[in-house]
């Protein structure tokens, strides 16, 4: 067992990643595990090679703004 936060960059992350595979890659239906393997590798292939990335919306300052109790002010 081990600590997975409730709240953490990475499972957001995660969590974006599985449903933009579900939404390219598995939304039609896959005959078997071997072609449902096959297709998930080839996604994750043409993903790495095109250095996909995360569009973060949530910018500093809009943490500063939502997260201002936990910023000391100077």
């Amino acid at each position: 067992m081990h600590y997975t936060p409730k709240h953490g960059s990475w499972l957001d992350m995660a969590e974006s990643e599985l449903g933009v595979l579900s939404s390219q890659c598995l939304d039609r239906r896959i005959p078997d595990k071997t072609s449902l393997i096959r297709e998930v590798d080839a996604w994750q292939a043409y993903r790495n090679i095109h250095h996909a990335k995360a569009n973060w919306q949530f910018t500093t300052a809009d943490a500063r703004v939502k997260l201002k109790h936990l910023y000391p002010s100077l």
